[in-house]
């Protein structure tokens, strides 16, 4: 087949086009354009990833007349080519999983063609890339999520600590570090040498009263220097994260005060709080453009089944997205959501046929669909509530339960009020 031929049936997007190999301390870069008689051109270089070799890079673009460059998503190495580009060109960022090359003849400035072709004839799929304000957000918000899991880390220490110490205050308390829990751990690392029970009784808030018998039992252990030591370390690092989770959390409200009419109508969907109301708007932004339909960010966040059928047979419908900020978040608001009383989620019937994981999926999906709308069509968040599935299907259920009755030697009466 003819280079004319081939190129009827794969039509060229980009006459101009660049693809770009990016390491930690080399960029591989490689620039198709037509020459006056129409034929493939490469112009192949390699820079550096220091700033001024950057701003070279694009000046090197710019003399091409290239408008877009794609670029594979590797690590953290694409951001400072983006930071350069992003205002001069249009910058695609690719999944590695979409651009594998041909096997045996792989190298960076093989990479970089490889890349400038599939471009050039509009064979890569872009990856979503917010405005700069939401990308702020986004590294506020995960990266308090990581101090949260970092203070989860260390109270479990604490209940490990207590364990090997026998001290068992865990067992008469819900929760170690509640009002009750924290008096009675500032009481343990104080230099007294003995605990009373009048000691006890002045560190019991709430339901807790009544159970200063058992709280100091829980205490009468051999808790010696060294055990205090560790808790005393163990609680200055808790509340030093706890400080600076708060700290972020003030940072977050003032960033995105102009969101906040958008961020209450976020909350009124079951299972979305203040925080997470946050890190979904973080995720996703306010503009909506990116995604065409809330089926489309639904699938971008992995929280729909892939497609895997060959020879008519269907495969696994794993979705290939294993990994995903906005999933674990809407993991989390579902599990919430059908704990709420007189929620819509909360009568989630395909737990019976797929299990409670499965069923948690297919909740967080209609609740990211549903805060979809709320975002581009300016909509309120409305919950159908508990019995709405029930009240849809009232003359099905009654047909059942009608000849269930029947089974059984009964007759239905409708009840009179």
């Amino acid at each position: 087949m003819t280079q004319s031929e081939d190129r009827k049936i794969i039509g060229i997007v980009h006459p101009i086009c660049c693809g770009l190999d990016v390491h930690k301390e080399s960029i591989s870069a490689c620039v198709i354009f037509p020459d006056r008689k129409g034929l493939d051109q490469y112009d192949i270089k390699v820079f550096g990833t220091f700033t001024d070799d950057l701003m070279r890079l694009r000046s090197w673009l710019l003399d091409h007349e290239c408008p877009v460059v794609a670029i594979e998503s590797t690590g953290i190495y694409w951001r400072p080519v983006h930071n350069v580009l992003e205002e001069a060109l249009r910058v695609v960022l690719v999944n590695a999983r979409d651009i594998k090359n041909v096997p045996g003849r792989k190298t960076d400035i093989g990479d970089s063609k490889w890349l400038a072709g599939l471009l050039r004839h509009g064979l890569l799929k872009s990856s979503f890339i917010p405005p700069q304000d939401v990308r702020q957000w986004r590294d506020l918000t995960r990266l308090r999520k990581k101090y949260v899991q970092s203070a989860g880390d260390y109270r479990k220490r604490t209940h490990k600590l207590f364990e090997s110490a026998n001290i068992k205050i865990d067992s008469v308390v819900s929760d170690l570090f509640g009002v009750t829990g924290r008096n009675m751990m500032d009481l343990l690392i104080s230099d007294r040498n003995s605990l009373t029970l009048s000691d006890i009784q002045l560190c019991v808030r709430g339901k807790l009263k009544g159970k200063e018998e058992a709280l100091y039992r829980s205490i009468q252990v051999f808790f010696s220097d060294h055990h205090r030591f560790i808790l005393k370390r163990l609680l200055a690092t808790i509340g030093m994260l706890e400080a600076e989770i708060a700290v972020f959390d003030a940072h977050i409200r003032h960033l995105m005060q102009g969101q906040k009419t958008l961020l209450d109508r976020i909350k009124k969907a079951a299972g979305i709080a203040e925080v997470s109301s946050c890190e979904i708007l973080a995720e996703i932004g306010p503009d909506m453009t990116a995604f065409p339909t809330g089926e489309a960010m639904v699938s971008w966040s992995g929280l729909c089944p892939g497609n895997n059928e060959s020879a008519g047979k269907r495969k696994s419908g794993k979705s290939p997205v294993r990994k995903h900020h906005l999933k674990t978040i809407m993991i989390e608001v579902a599990w919430a959501a059908v704990k709420k009383k007189g929620s819509y989620f909360k009568d989630y019937r395909l737990k019976a046929r797929r299990g409670a994981k499965k069923a948690i999926v297919a909740i967080a999906h209609r609740i990211l669909l549903g805060v979809y709308h709320v975002i581009k069509d300016g909509v309120e968040f409305r919950d159908l509530g508990e019995d709405y599935l029930t009240r849809r299907n009232k003359s099905q259920k009654m047909s059942y339960l009608r000849k269930q009755a029947q089974l059984l030697g009964y007759d239905l009466v409708p009840q009179t009020t």
